[in-house]
């Protein structure tokens, strides 16, 4: 499979990935346990695919869905992100990797998953990034295209997670919820009230989303002197 080379982008815009930089830290294994509990959470059959939401913008969810990503791919398992966040994408800041060319370019035709994904630098792990930002970003999601491209995926990757925008605000990760194996709501302690995370867990269940569970991030709790920033 032909991948592109990483173009990093600037400096400025790196974003901290705890998993890859200190996989012995707290916080790694707190993504770990989430990598379990989305393992048990999926007993009965394969999670091949999924998407990382949260209920609102600020919420982590784009951190989370990284962290979770590397951790997968430091399994073994051959894992491909991608930016579905068409409105606001995160994911190749993170990588610091170039957005010239991605998901919407394959999207409306312009592209293939092979000449758009990058192979990052962390092993097993391929990203997607969103492309250039289009107009429509739910109709693009909604198309068979979309169907196809994460059909074509599934036949090279052990596990295709996708991270979407916040449910509340449009309607992206209700759209993707239908063609994914399963969905991971993430909410921010001392942010997310509880009317929000129960109206985001109400708009995925019309979606026909199978909801693995829920990230509870920003948690501090006090364990041996050190803290733990994300809990499950």
């Amino acid at each position: 499979m032909f991948r592109r080379r990483r173009n990093q982008s600037k400096p400025s815009k790196m974003r901290t990935l705890i998993t890859k930089l200190n996989p012995k830290s707290p916080i790694s294994e707190q993504f770990r346990t989430v990598r379990t509990n989305l393992q048990f959470a999926a007993v009965d059959e394969e999670l091949r695919s999924m998407l990382v939401t949260s209920s609102s913008p600020s919420e982590g969810k784009s951190m989370t869905t990284a962290n979770l990503a590397v951790v997968n791919a430091q399994q073994g398992k051959k894992v491909l992100l991608i930016d579905a966040d068409m409105r606001k994408p995160t994911v190749h800041y993170t990588f610091r990797l170039d957005n010239l060319h991605g998901l919407s370019n394959i999207l409306v035709g312009e592209g293939t998953l092979q000449t758009a994904t990058f192979a990052s630098d962390v092993d097993n792990l391929d990203i997607l990034s969103s492309g250039p930002i289009p107009p429509n970003p739910s109709e693009l999601l909604g198309s068979k295209r979309m169907a196809r491209l994460l059909q074509e995926a599934l036949e090279i990757y052990d596990l295709v997670i996708f991270d979407t925008p916040p449910v509340l605000a449009v309607t992206d990760a209700q759209i993707l919820a239908n063609i994914v194996d399963g969905t991971l709501l993430v909410i921010r302690s001392g942010q997310t009230n509880i009317e929000a995370a129960t109206r985001a867990k109400e708009a995925l269940l019309p979606a026909k989303a199978r909801l693995l569970g829920t990230v509870l991030n920003d948690r501090e709790k006090r364990a041996s002197n050190y803290y733990y920033y994300y809990g499950t």
